[in-house]
């Protein structure tokens, strides 16, 4: 009921004064937005360093997020003082709060320190696939307190940085696409591996993956010898976040060639003698 008086009492200049600080603020604010976006998208359009264009995706994020909220302090400030409430006990009260809260808060502190020491390092970046508390997924969101990755089956993960202790990055620099052939006993394992490579440089010679693949295959030889199996170990050293896919496209290859030749690919399979005494 109060406040239905005190909005009733206001005077339409003061409306008036509020709605065009709003206005201004949120064009100031959608100004501020794309011309930071524009900035880094230029910057990193002359930066040819895969790894450098995604430091600046990251320090694009987080720079939006920080002039989000200078924008609404401003926005509170100035909303206050044309409601003609004294702001200056109000910013005292929240500093000593937030002097008390950063004192008490060591989790808060651990993060935020934890988030600059990430992004300066360039240890995540935004996008990269990377693997932290053994939860594996996309870097979506990065800030200076969480992690948002997007595993595969959809599900969004929020990691406090200050729980990151380990990180796996699978797209950093350069990926490699480990493959592992398993074949029977009984077929010739040099002319196996000679087929394999044959079948690397052909994928390596189509426009569509060549340009993503970043050397030779190589062929490891021999990995495993296994129940009902012998296993050969490939690679193909690729651009990255393209590992998986080169490695599905490989694996249809293998299956597609080794049909043709009859060279056989060994399965798991269980014989039931029925005795009818």
């Amino acid at each position: 009921m109060d406040i239905i008086l005190f909005l009733k009492s206001l005077k339409w200049p003061v409306i008036l004064n509020i709605f065009f600080t709003l206005i201004f603020f949120a064009v100031a604010l959608k100004f501020t937005k794309s011309f930071m976006t524009h900035l880094f998208e230029r910057i990193k359009s002359r930066s040819k360093d895969i790894e450098a264009a995604k430091n600046f995706d990251t320090l694009k994020v987080i720079s939006i997020h920080i002039i989000d909220f200078i924008v609404f302090i401003f926005v509170a400030i100035n909303i206050l003082n044309l409601l003609g409430v004294d702001v200056r006990p109000i910013i005292t009260a929240a500093g000593v709060l937030g002097v008390a809260i950063g004192f008490g808060s060591k989790r808060f502190v651990e993060d935020l320190i934890s988030g600059l020491i990430i992004l300066f390092e360039g240890q995540i970046r935004v996008g990269d696939v990377v693997e932290i508390q053994n939860v594996t997924g996309t870097v979506e969101k990065m800030t200076l307190s969480i992690l948002v990755l997007r595993s595969i089956d959809g599900a969004a993960h929020f990691i406090r940085n200050g729980m990151v202790d380990m990180v796996t990055n699978y797209t950093r620099g350069y990926s490699y696409s480990l493959v592992e052939i398993p074949v029977a006993y009984k077929e010739n394992i040099s002319y196996v591996m000679e087929v394999i490579r044959q079948i690397g440089e052909d994928l390596r010679s189509e426009p569509e993956y060549g340009e993503k693949i970043l050397g030779e295959i190589e062929v490891l030889g021999l990995d495993k010898f296994n129940d009902s199996s012998i296993s050969i170990l490939a690679r193909f050293k690729t651009l990255p976040r393209h590992q998986w896919e080169i490695k599905r496209v490989f694996n249809l290859r293998i299956k597609e060639k080794f049909d043709e030749l009859n060279i056989e690919i060994p399965f798991n399979q269980l014989v039931i003698t029925e005795n009818k005494n």
